[in-house]
């Protein structure tokens, strides 16, 4: 199976070097990456770095409004660099006002982009699961009043007293990525198989609805790259559990 690292996971070498990051993460056995910034590279060096390592890009964690203010501008660097999955990484849903905006324009762009061959996604935290002053619960809201891709990060979900399992079979029509990682239950993250997060049901659910896994970990022990490469060994680990 092949598998995503998320590369906010190694940021301290991504914000120094990113070809020097992503030969790293191609070394470790990743094949897809997905990006949380570009660090003032142009697309064709992102796409030349990408070709070098034999690294794919599955997603980028990026502003909506990079495609309200130059929706081609934004589309043809994406295009370039291989990218067709747009996932919004977190914005304000915590008031009525804001949340029915973002949908407004998810509902705009979701088709526009979908013209030009890709998808608008939302990753959540653990506060879309809460629920706001004004009675509503912005994860359920977003996810039931637009056909948003989600990328259901699985840790966050477990934080905020969810059932991420329950999760991905309620939303697998619109499920598109999962983030799998670990931590507690209160919040502090930890490599695959070092938490008390779900992690082996996740992983399982995701090969029962063939969801692509991307890792995410961000606790950067004892580094970012380190703690990936414990992250992928898990992973195989339980990839060899589940098929022998």
């Amino acid at each position: 199976m092949e598998y995503g690292l998320q590369l906010y996971s190694v940021r301290d070498v991504t914000e120094k070097n990113l070809d020097d990051a992503l030969r790293q993460v191609a070394g470790i056995g990743y094949k897809w990456v997905e990006f949380a910034g570009f660090f003032g590279h142009s697309a064709k060096e992102v796409a030349d770095m990408l070709g070098k390592y034999g690294l794919k890009t599955s997603g980028t964690h990026s502003d909506w409004r990079d495609l309200v203010r130059d929706f081609d501008g934004t589309v043809a660097y994406h295009k370039a660099i291989g990218n067709r999955n747009f996932i919004v990484p977190g914005t304000d849903l915590w008031t009525r006002d804001k949340l029915n905006e973002f949908i407004h324009y998810a509902r705009g762009l979701q088709p526009k982009l979908a013209d030009v061959g890709m998808t608008f996604g939302f990753h959540n935290h653990f506060r879309e699961f809460a629920r706001t002053e004004e009675g509503y619960i912005p994860y359920f809201e977003l996810a039931e009043k637009t056909e948003i891709r989600l990328e259901l990060d699985t840790y966050w979900a477990f934080v905020a007293g969810q059932d991420p399992i329950q999760l991905m079979e309620q939303y697998q029509d619109q499920l598109h990525f999962i983030h799998i990682k670990d931590g507690d239950s209160e919040g502090h993250g930890k490599p695959l198989g070092m938490g008390t997060a779900p992690v082996a049901e996740v992983y399982r659910k995701a090969c029962e609805l063939h969801v692509p896994m991307i890792v995410e970990s961000e606790t950067l022990t004892p580094s970012g790259m380190e703690e990936a490469r414990i992250c992928f060994d898990c992973l195989k680990k339980m990839e060899k559990e589940i098929h022998q």
